[in-house]
């Protein structure tokens, strides 16, 4: 019997390498958002699940026995689905959520609770740095008024949506430095980002904060899957029940 990770972010990455380290037997699941995504330290099956039955056919055919949700924090839909199936055929199940960011002595962050809202804290002429993924895109349909640039980890299948934007592809991790850097040659002006947590990609927080640049910080939006650990040695700790 195995323990499903379902990956997505670098610590899920890790927790698939200590169960490795640690003889858990251990299988992990990757939505398929990222066409080539790194590969993880135990066997992987990649492009999800489909809908909830096909989820309960994954959980019964692997002889999954617990159920490890360390997906990004805005993947609420997967979460939530994965938290009312495991509840309800009484499997195991615990979601790892690494700790919001939160801001500090020279940051300039406005909250908001979408990236629709993003449009009145935009001057017109500014240039947008949208760190948010091209899955969010579309919900930038009214920042006509700027010019934007969308990075991304794979290169575009498609032109960019509108004519005041460009994609640029890059792969992280990326040094606080080289943020910098890259902010100064854009001439950015406000940085659009997800509230996602973690010190990898935080760097570009706090380049932006070097450069005085406004934020516009995309909350994360309300879960009630539980339980959930925010420290990675506690997600460690509740795997190691399931060691052989």
């Amino acid at each position: 019997m195995t323990v499903l990770i379902l990956a997505g972010t670098g610590d899920a990455r890790q927790l698939a390498q200590f169960c490795a380290d640690h003889s858990i037997a251990a299988c992990a699941s990757l939505a398929g958002a990222t066409r080539r995504p790194k590969p993880l330290a135990v066997p992987t099956y990649h492009g999800g699940f489909g809908g909830g039955e096909d989820f309960r056919t994954f959980l019964r055919r692997h002889e999954i026995r617990a159920v490890l949700d360390a997906t990004h924090p805005f993947a609420r839909h997967i979460t939530q689905r994965s938290y009312d199936i495991t509840s309800e055929i009484g499997l195991p199940y615990v979601r790892f959520e690494r700790p919001a960011w939160q801001p500090g002595p020279g940051d300039q962050w406005i909250s908001l609770r979408d990236e629709t809202e993003a449009a009145p804290h935009i001057s017109p002429g500014a240039v947008v740095f949208l760190a948010t993924g091209r899955q969010t895109l579309p919900k930038f349909a009214n920042l006509a008024h700027a010019q934007l640039i969308c990075r991304q980890i794979d290169p575009p299948q498609g032109a960019f949506p509108w004519p005041n934007g460009d994609y640029l592809i890059g792969r992280p991790p990326f040094s606080v430095a080289d943020e910098e850097a890259l902010f100064r040659r854009l001439n950015v002006d406000v940085l659009v980002v997800k509230n996602s947590g973690g010190a990898a990609s935080r760097t570009k927080l706090d380049a932006a904060r070097a450069l005085r640049l406004k934020v516009l910080m995309i909350e994360r939006p309300p879960c009630t899957a539980s339980p959930y650990l925010a420290e990675r040695s506690m997600a460690q700790a509740w795997l190691t029940q399931w060691a052989l």
